[in-house]
């Protein structure tokens, strides 16, 4: 039985060193994860399972019978404070995963040496008596995620939020976030450097102005209106609240982008014609915002900017160091005035210089000023031209294109050769994306196309050709408009196909009718295409096709039909490549016209298959095949909605 015992405010137990490079790079899950193809997996892995599967029905009972409603400890001194916090973290994971993180069990993990906590799979437990005990208890958190708590006022997040000084990560998405909850983040978490206010509609464009410093005169005790910015180098706040006047999106994300230097990860809207703003110097259109909110103008904060790039510029150049007050002792620095901004401008030309090729230097914004992100989300087409003036180094880009497709070619050269990850939002035919695709292409190891429109020639192959590099691909389109029964008679060789041979991640869904469960089978050249990637992707880990306009078992079938021993001999060689489909691990294939037979050939192919869904699939014909599959193969999961559908 877990001894439970309140303490003295000053008897913390102390933080257990983290263990080094066992992390998973991605995020908290998994972080001793072993390789599903190991025969065993390791001793401190089992430990976390029997944890996990005895939680309930010991700790966690014996705590709720006796003591959850009945006292309230500042702490717990029980079994889960000898665990390293990375193993509590590890802990508190596999239980919310599996749904089985409950109001007592989050009590017991609540450890004060713990550094990181995610609550996102189960809001529902999150509320003010919950997140009094995590200020108390776990004032030194690094990493907090409370994303979707929707019962939380901004009144408890304020006082939490002033508690957890160390946090370096933090996500609210989602949640009844306002203007006081930034500013106390703003005023008490000074080590911050990712912050997610995603879909958090009681927060308007100003008030994340704090952030950078930019604080209104009526909300500061000082009669200065600036004040340090946060180290932020992630900001994702799309879909937030909405101004007072139709511009302040444009306005606030110009104050940001000068305010916050440190910014390489961005996702805002206005973004866009923020960077068109600050480019054009056209200042004066944040006069009106700035009085109304009581900061400074957006041309004092440009200049300060400067001013600090400057500093930087000719340090790095010359080699000195700040003097005893922080000030570096530059000529650029003793200009005041006015009348001395466009020598300021002249002498901050070679720093910039310095650091960017001689072809790029020449579409500089006339401003001066670059912009160290790297990946951004929010942007039109209209604004591109002056965000890659701004920010010649930026590798990741999402994007909203309407209707303007064919005009991206030329605004995307400026990042030719160095994006990594390019996601278009585009209402048009995907030809009209395949000039600029192959301006970007050969660089991309992560490509997402959603709401594109299809038709019996439309090039994926091409798209194919074009992305030799992806790791990642996933296509959201529309089905053809009109039925294409084209047949193909002269297939290509698989010699002759394009190949993926790095893609990990695979999904391709096309939307569909609710009253129509069945696709249209209606655009058979698409079997090229799905029969190419399958083949030419042996690293395919995560397959996901849904709702596909063409037949989709037999492909399957002629994929495993191509790698069968008994058909290639020569197909488990160790010389040899992996073999298609054989390290898949997750599959989606709802609303298909898989059959059970596929389904069981993929079990015996793949030792690493976890999760199968197979919902809708009017060919699956019981349930009951679909509890044998998973009772004599290693699939872990399967779904329960797969059933027999019917139609007319």
């Amino acid at each position: 039985m877990p001894l439970f015992r309140a303490l003295d405010e000053q008897a913390e137990a102390k933080a257990r060193p983290r263990r080094r490079g066992l992390r998973n790079t991605k995020g908290t899950k998994s972080c001793w994860r072993t390789r599903d193809d190991d025969p065993v997996l390791s001793l401190t892995r089992l430990c976390l399972l029997s944890l996990a599967d005895n939680m309930k029905d010991l700790w966690v009972k014996d705590y709720a019978d006796n003591y959850l409603d009945h006292y309230s400890f500042r702490y717990i001194m029980g079994p889960f404070n000898l665990l390293p916090g990375e193993l509590v973290e590890e802990l508190t994971w596999l239980l919310s995963s599996r749904k089985q993180l409950s109001r007592a069990a989050l009590h017991l993990l609540l450890v004060p040496h713990l550094q990181g906590l995610s609550l996102e799979r189960c809001p529902g437990l999150v509320n003010p008596a919950l997140c009094a005990h995590i200020a108390a208890r776990c004032q030194g958190l690094r990493s907090l995620d409370l994303s979707g708590a929707q019962q939380l006022p901004p009144k408890a997040l304020c006082e939490t939020m002033s508690s957890l000084p160390a946090l370096r990560s933090l996500s609210l998405a989602g949640m009844p976030c306002d203007r006081s909850v930034i500013q106390t983040v703003a005023r008490h978490c000074l080590l911050l450097q990712h912050l997610d206010v995603s879909r958090c509609h009681l927060l308007s464009p100003a008030a994340l102005l704090a952030l950078g410093g930019v604080v209104s005169s009526s909300s500061s005790a000082s009669s200065s209106s600036t004040s340090s910015p946060l180290p932020l180098s992630s900001l994702l706040a799309l879909d937030i609240g909405f101004g007072e006047q139709e511009g302040d999106s444009t306005v606030a994300a110009a104050y940001l982008l000068l305010s916050l230097p440190c910014l390489k990860r961005l996702a805002l809207e206005g973004l866009g014609p923020a960077c068109r703003l600050i480019e054009q110097r056209e200042f004066s259109q944040a006069d009106e915002f700035a009085d109304r909110e009581g900061v400074s103008s957006l041309h004092q904060v440009w200049r300060e900017r400067m001013l600090g790039q400057s500093s930087e510029r000719w340090m790095m150049m010359r080699g000195e160091e700040s003097t005893d007050n922080g000030e570096v002792e530059s000529p650029l620095l003793e200009e005041d005035g006015c009348d001395a901004e466009e020598d300021l401008i002249k002498n901050l030309w070679p720093f910039c210089l310095q650091i960017q090729t001689e072809d790029r230097m020449k579409n500089l914004s006339q401003s001066g000023l670059i912009l160290q992100l790297k990946d951004v989300k929010g942007v039109t087409c209209e604004s591109l031209g002056s965000l890659g003036n701004l920010c010649p180094g930026l590798n990741s880009l999402s994007m909203n294109i309407g209707k303007q497709g064919p005009l991206l070619t030329a605004d995307l050269q400026t990042w030719s050769g160095q994006l990594r990850s390019l996601s278009f939002i585009y209402s048009g035919p995907v030809a009209d994306l395949l000039p600029a695709l192959q301006v970007a292409g050969c660089s991309l190891i992560s490509l997402t196309l959603e709401g594109v429109k299809t038709r019996a020639d439309t090039p994926l192959l091409e798209l194919i050709r074009v992305c030799p590099r992806l790791r990642d691909l996933l296509v959201s389109a529309e089905p053809p408009a009109t039925p294409q029964y084209e047949t193909i008679d002269n297939q290509l060789d698989d010699q002759d196909l394009p190949k993926l041979p790095n893609l990990r991640s695979l999904k391709i869904s096309f939307s569909y009718e609710h009253n129509q469960m069945k696709p249209l089978m209606s655009w058979m050249s698409l079997k090229e295409v799905i029969r190419c990637l399958l083949i030419g992707s042996p690293l395919l880990e995560n397959l996901s096709l849904i709702s596909l306009p063409c037949p989709l078992n037999c492909i399957i079938q002629d994929t495993l039909h191509s790698v069968n021993p008994d058909v290639n001999p020569d197909a488990d060689s160790s010389g040899l490549p992996p073999l298609p489909l054989g390290r898949i691990e997750h599959i989606d294939l709802l609303r298909t016209d898989v059959q059970m037979s596929t389904v069981k050939s993929l079990m015996q192919l793949s030792k690493r298959l976890k999760y199968v869904d197979v919902s809708y699939c009017w060919r699956i014909i019981s349930l009951e095949n679909l509890c044998k599959l998973s009772a004599n193969f290693r699939c872990r999961k399967i779904m329960k909605h797969a059933k027999q559908i019917t139609w007319q």
